[in-house]
C-alpha cells in the first residue's frame, strides 16, 4: 500500500518538513483547527449554498453547510481508518487521525467559494470571457488564462489554504500535505478542464504546490496525477449533504411538499426504525424532515465506507468518478439521483433564486470593471485619481506595482472571492454610486 498520511508541512523556510505539535493535538487536529480559526472560514456564514440572501435563518449557509460535510466527513474517515488499522495493525496512525484528516479536507472545501455561490463562479468565467481578446488580456498567456475563463472555488479553496491565509506565500495555514491532498477532487490544471468540460482543482500558481502533494503519496502516473483515496471520501461527504439537505430546505421555504420529499428519501432510508412515527400524527413536518435527513444520511454514509472498502480504493486508481457511482444498491445511488434532480426542478429554478442571481451578474461585474482596471492601469502605469481610490480600498490585498498581470488579476480575484454575499452588494452599489 502507498503512503497515504504524512505530518509535512511547509515552513517560512520553504521546507517540508515533519510535523512536530509538541502538545496534545495531533497534527491532523491541528490542521481542523486553523481552518475553523481562519477569517476566510468564518466568513462562509454569508455566502450562498443555494439560496442567496435568504431571509429564513433556517436554511443553509456555506458554514453550516461546511461544518455538516465535516461531520459526516468524520464518520466516513473513522470506518475507513478502522479498516486500514486492520490491515495493517501495527501502523503508528489510528484511525481518529485518519477521520481528522478527512474532516478537515471537508471543512476546507468550500473555503474559496465566491459570493454567491456556483453563480459567482459562472459571473467571473463569463467576464473573462467577454474581454478575451482585449489589451486588459494580452499579457496573460493562454493557461493563465485558462484559470480565469474556467474559475472554480475547488482552486480557489487551495490557493488560500496553501497561500494566502496566516502566512501570506509561505505556506498559508500550513495544513499537513495529508489533509491538502484530501481537498484535491481534480488532480489537473484548467486547460486540461477547458479541453474536456470538467472542473480542476488548482492553478498554475499553485501548480508545483500540487506537484508536490501528488510526489509525496506516490500519486504521480507517467504525466499525469491520481487522486488521493481520502479525497473520494471528502467528495462523497460533500455529495450526500448537498443532496438531502437542499431538499430540506426547499421544505423549509415551501419549494417542495414533505410528501414529495417522503417519496424520494424513504427508499434511501431503508428498512430503518420509526417508520411508524412517521405519519401517526405525532410528528410536526419539520421533525418528519429530520428524522428522515438523519435516517438516510446515516445509511448512505455507512454504504460509502462499505463501498470504499470492497472497491479497494485505498489505492489509487484511474477512472474512477467518484464513490457513489460505485455504489451496489440502486437504491441508493438512484435516490440521491433523484434527490439532485428535484432541487434542480424545483430549487435551482426557482423565481427569487434567478432574480438574485441576475442581480449578482451587475454586482460581480462592477467589482471585476473597477478593480480589474485598476489592476491594469497599475500595470500600464496609467495611474488616475480613481486608480489610486481603487488601489487604496483594497488595502493590503491591492495588487502590487512588482508583480506581473497574472498575478495583479489573482490579487483582485482574492479580494473579490473573500467578500460576503452582502459586503459584495453593499460594495457593488457604493461603485456605481447608489450607496448613500
Amino acid at each position: 500500500m502507498r503512503p497515504l498520511i504524512s505530518t509535512r508541512r511547509y515552513t517560512y523556510e520553504g521546507e517540508y518538513v515533519s510535523n512536530q505539535s509538541g502538545n496534545h493535538r495531533t497534527p491532523f487536529l491541528t490542521d481542523y483547527d486553523r481552518i475553523i480559526f481562519s477569517n476566510p472560514f468564518r466568513r462562509l456564514s454569508k455566502k450562498t449554498q443555494v439560496h442567496p440572501l435568504s431571509k429564513n435563518d433556517h436554511v443553509h449557509n456555506r458554514l453550516t453547510h461546511s461544518l455538516e460535510v465535516a461531520s459526516v466527513g468524520r464518520s466516513l474517515g473513522l470506518g475507513v481508518g478502522e479498516h486500514m488499522k486492520m490491515l495493517e495493525p501495527e501502523a503508528l496512525h489510528s484511525p481518529y487521525e485518519v477521520a481528522a484528516i478527512v474532516q478537515s479536507a471537508c471543512l476546507a472545501h468550500d473555503i474559496g467559494n465566491p459570493p454567491f455561490g456556483h453563480a459567482g463562479e459562472e459571473i467571473i468565467k463569463e467576464w473573462f470571457e467577454a474581454h478575451a481578446g482585449t489589451p486588459l488580456m494580452e499579457e496573460i498567456s493562454p493557461r493563465e488564462m485558462a484559470d480565469f475563463l474556467c474559475f472554480d472555488g475547488n482552486a480557489q479553496s487551495l490557493r488560500i489554504v496553501t497561500q494566502l491565509e496566516n502566512h501570506a506565500y509561505k505556506g498559508g495555514m500550513r495544513l499537513t500535505l495529508s489533509t491538502q491532498a484530501a481537498m484535491i477532487k481534480y488532480p489537473w490544471e484548467a486547460c486540461d478542464a477547458r479541453s474536456n468540460g470538467k472542473k480542476f482543482s488548482y492553478f498554475q500558481s499553485e501548480k508545483a504546490i500540487a506537484q508536490t502533494i501528488f510526489e509525496e503519496f506516490g500519486l504521480k502516473k507517467e504525466q499525469t496525477y491520481l487522486r488521493h483515496p481520502f479525497s473520494y471520501l471528502m467528495e462523497a461527504s460533500d455529495d450526500i449533504c448537498y443532496a438531502l439537505l437542499d431538499i430540506k430546505d426547499a421544505v423549509e421555504l415551501s419549494m417542495v411538499e414533505v410528501g414529495q420529499m417522503e417519496e424520494i428519501f424513504l427508499p434511501l432510508c431503508g428498512d430503518a426504525p420509526y417508520y411508524e412515527t412517521l405519519n401517526d400524527g405525532t410528528l410536526s413536518d419539520f421533525q418528519k424532515v429530520s428524522r428522515l435527513c438523519a435516517i438516510a444520511i446515516g445509511r448512505l454514509s455507512g454504504h460509502a465506507v462499505e463501498t470504499f472498502i470492497a472497491h479497494d480504493m485505498l489505492c489509487p486508481k484511474e477512472g474512477v468518478k467518484d464513490l457513489i457511482s460505485l455504489f451496489s444498491d440502486p437504491s441508493l445511488g438512484e435516490g440521491l439521483a433523484r434527490a439532485k434532480a428535484l432541487g434542480h426542478e424545483r430549487i435551482f429554478n426557482e423565481p427569487r433564486k434567478i432574480e438574485l442571481e441576475l442581480g449578482a451578474y451587475r454586482t460581480i461585474g462592477i467589482l471585476l470593471e473597477d478593480l480589474i482596471g485598476a489592476a491594469y492601469a497599475l500595470h500600464v502605469n496609467q495611474k488616475s485619481f480613481k486608480t489610486e481610490r481603487a488601489l487604496t480600498l483594497m488595502g493590503n490585498d491591492a495588487p502590487r506595482a512588482s508583480q506581473g498581470l497574472y498575478e495583479k488579476y489573482q490579487a483582485v480575484l482574492d479580494y473579490i472571492v473573500g467578500m460576503t454575499d452582502n459586503y459584495a452588494t453593499r460594495l457593488a452599489g457604493q461603485l456605481a454610486g447608489l450607496g448613500r
